[in-house]
């Protein structure tokens, strides 16, 4: 386990190819076993950066910051109160506003790698809805079954940040990153519209049986549809408008650059502000859905006495109000009697380890992207412990596990960084004071729980309708998938539109839809939804094992890799086809004949499949320019003349007693030449040019391959011509 070599990962590829010793999948480090790794992560993030990520406040912090509240502070709502329904009360809204705000603060504080986001996610919550389940069939109070298992999670975290588990995460490639992306993005844009599976999203308002429509059923006048278009209008308007003042930036509009990065900071913050004036300035006429708030800070359950082991109101209507509240400090002892259940929790634990290990793992791979510019480095085991740490605190006060939020995480990064005209990031400010501020917004909200209920839920599924459309956008996969309905001639000039065959593409493009597909019905079917885990962990050897067997080396490379890996790669395959020249290249020089023997090589006696290599002859003959031209010639167009075996240049006006001067007859060979085709080409040139102009002579073709006799008598035609010399 703790070898200090790396495992190799075996690339299928054509034995005789020299890419085969391309390493296309980066290796984890070695050595970082033994809790070394946690030293080495705390030394180069928290020991290096710490306190240069805690003294750079800016405006982009301060809008980030209030952006990022609302995006978190509305899940942790919703959320808390599914919780409530699949746990019996036992955990709710305060319990996970709660758990949000004291884990962020202690991550922004502690943590190693602060652009990280920690929330509820589905599968959490499905795998705490069957932990409750399980408690009801084996009779034990499920808070202390949840606090046993979450015990056993933080040990089992503790280990495998101890033997370097997470260089497993190391060997997630894009191809696996892709796909646990594009499905959270896709949760919530599903959300926000329509969640086939549950009755959330604002399609939902249509629908005149829906729960937002029973507090106004008996208003005077009130119309369900109205409603749902008002809603509609708040959630893309939401959108839109956040869409629009991101764009300030790069625009000519507000008198400078100050104003507009102010508008393109705050761009979410303000449309939510706009949009819910707007709901408001209607909501005497036509009334929307609001958060559903607790009404104070307490735990969830409720008592019917004081043994608290009955909820109020469910299990005792006739009492007008609780006894009191469930303790806030679980105990650990009320086994029921069955004190074989903490060494039985060990089991299940096994799969809620799987779970949020990968969820934290592949979050952070996502957010190290080399495409996001990231210097402070990551520190995946150091931050195991401190997940490890909130998952046993959490355990003991009743309160909801948070693992890695992927699209509050990749839009946090998005959110603090610099980019050009064209999205691609330049650069990202890594600070903490946003994770600080955001979350202690959240714990400053529970003591402000009425001002929530202000909000108009419709504008909250905007954002997250925004955050889903802005993960979307920067993932590859998405834009492959866009493909299926493209021209091929209007592909974006990509590496993998470059170098990889469409069909070869798109082939690629569908084994991801395939296990993209998978993962979400598992998700979404409670039955199997605990097996989530597992289907996300399978994707990480079918890349390596699998892929390979279907797909080329370069293929693969353009695929699935970060654009410096590609351009290692196209640098390697340079040199690897430079370095193949030249060894051909000393092989033909090997089997060369000396420059002696060419001559005398006879065509015929060649054998078949090797070219008879003619003799270059030297540019510029010796002498070629030794005649010596008459001074006194001002006129003179020489034309070649082929005359039995001897080429003629012959002048069509000079003076007689120059005529031996410019009249030459060298022998030359014309076994090979044909006459008619000679004569031709050699055409004469007109007698003489129009009156009052200087018509240069047309240019003929002559033989590829002239002699030196040839372009000796060339340039005499050219000096005499006074072609070059006026």
């Amino acid at each position: 386990m703790c070898d200090n070599d790396t495992t190799n990962i075996p690339l299928e590829v054509d034995e005789n190819n020299s890419e085969g010793s391309f390493e296309s999948i980066h290796k984890p480090a070695s050595g970082n076993c033994w809790g070394k790794g946690i030293i080495a992560d705390f030394k180069k993030t928290v020991g290096t950066y710490w306190k240069a990520e805690m003294t750079n406040p800016n405006q982009k912090t301060a809008a980030v910051s209030f952006f990022l509240f609302f995006a978190c502070i509305a899940p942790a709502i919703t959320f808390g109160a599914i919780y409530a329904k699949a746990t019996h009360n036992y955990i709710g809204a305060v319990e996970m506003i709660l758990a949000t705000a004291w884990c962020g603060i202690f991550y922004a504080i502690f943590g190693g790698q602060p652009m990280m986001i920690n929330g509820g996610t589905g599968p959490v919550l499905a795998f705490t809805e069957v932990l409750y389940k399980l408690s009801i069939s084996l009779d034990v109070p499920f808070l202390t079954f949840n606090a046993w298992i979450g015990m056993w999670v933080a040990f089992y975290m503790l280990l495998a940040a101890f033997f370097d588990l997470n260089k497993v995460i190391v060997y997630a490639t894009r191809f696996t990153d892709e796909i646990f992306s594009f499905l959270i993005a896709t949760i919530f844009i599903i959300n926000a519209l329509a969640n086939p599976f549950a009755p959330i999203g604002v399609f939902y308002y249509f629908r005149k049986d829906h729960t937002s429509h029973d507090p106004y059923e008996e208003q005077p006048g009130y119309s369900y549809m109205a409603t749902a278009l008002l809603s509609l209008i708040l959630c893309l308007g939401t959108v839109q408008l956040s869409f629009l003042l991101r764009k300030f930036k790069f625009s000519p509009f507000f008198p400078n650059q100050t104003i507009r990065n102010v508008i393109t900071d705050f761009a979410v913050v303000a449309s939510i502000f706009i949009m819910s004036i707007v709901a408001y300035v209607l909501g005497s006429t036509v009334p929307t859905e609001k958060l559903n708030v607790p009404d104070r800070f307490a735990p969830t359950y409720a008592c019917c006495t004081s043994a608290c082991t009955t909820n109020w109101p469910e299990e005792c209507p006739d009492l007008s109000a609780p006894d009191g509240y469930r303790s806030w400090v679980v105990d650990m002892s009320d086994l029921n009697g069955k004190t074989w259940v903490p060494f039985m929790a060990a089991g299940p634990a096994v799969l809620a380890f799987v779970l949020v290990f990968l969820d934290d793992g592949i979050t952070w791979h996502l957010i190290n992207h080399p495409a996001h510019k990231l210097t402070h480095g990551d520190a995946y085991n150091y931050d195991t412990i401190i997940i490890g740490i909130m998952v046993a605190v959490n355990s003991i006060l009743g309160l909801p596990w948070l693992v890695a939020a992927t699209v509050r995480s990749l839009n946090h990064v998005h959110a603090m960084a610099e980019k050009d005209q064209s999205g691609k990031i330049l650069s990202v400010q890594e600070t903490r004071l946003t994770h600080l501020g955001i979350h202690v917004l959240c714990l400053i909200a529970i003591f402000a729980l009425d001002v929530l209920k202000l909000i108009p839920v419709p504008v909250l599924y905007g954002v997250f309708l925004f955050m889903g459309l802005v993960s979307l956008g920067t993932n590859q996969f998405w834009g492959r998938i866009l493909m299926f309905v493209m021209q091929p001639s209007k592909y974006p000039i990509e590496p993998y539109t470059k170098y990889v065959e469409p069909l070869r593409m798109h082939i690629f493009t569908i084994l991801q839809l395939s296990l993209f597909g998978l993962l979400y019905a598992v998700k979404s079917i409670k039955s199997i939804s605990i097996a989530f885990p597992i289907v996300i962990a399978a994707c990480i050897p079918i890349r390596l094992y699998i892929l390979p067997r279907i797909f080329t080396l370069e293929e693969l490379v353009m695929l699935d890799s970060d654009d410096g890996t590609i351009k290692r790669y196209l640098e390697y395959k340079r040199k690897g086809e430079a370095q193949a020249q030249k060894l051909i290249d000393a092989e033909v020089e090997k089997d060369a004949p000396n420059n002696d023997d060419v001559e005398k090589q006879d065509p015929d006696a060649i054998p078949p499949g090797r070219k008879y290599k003619r003799q270059k002859s030297t540019s510029c003959p010796v002498d070629m320019f030794s005649t010596h031209v008459a001074p006194d010639i001002t006129s003179y167009h020489p034309r070649f003349e082929l005359r039995g075996s001897a080429l003629e240049l012959r002048s069509s006006s000079m003076a007689g007693d120059l005529a031996d001067t410019f009249t030459t007859h060298h022998d030359c060979d014309t076994e090979d030449i044909d006459v008619a085709e000679a004569e031709d080409k050699l055409a004469p040139l007109p007698s003489s040019p129009k009156a009052g102009t200087r018509q240069r002579p047309r240019r003929t073709k002559t033989m590829s391959c002239p002699t030196p006799h040839m372009l000796f008598e060339e340039a005499n035609r050219q000096m005499a011509s006074n072609y070059f010399f006026g």
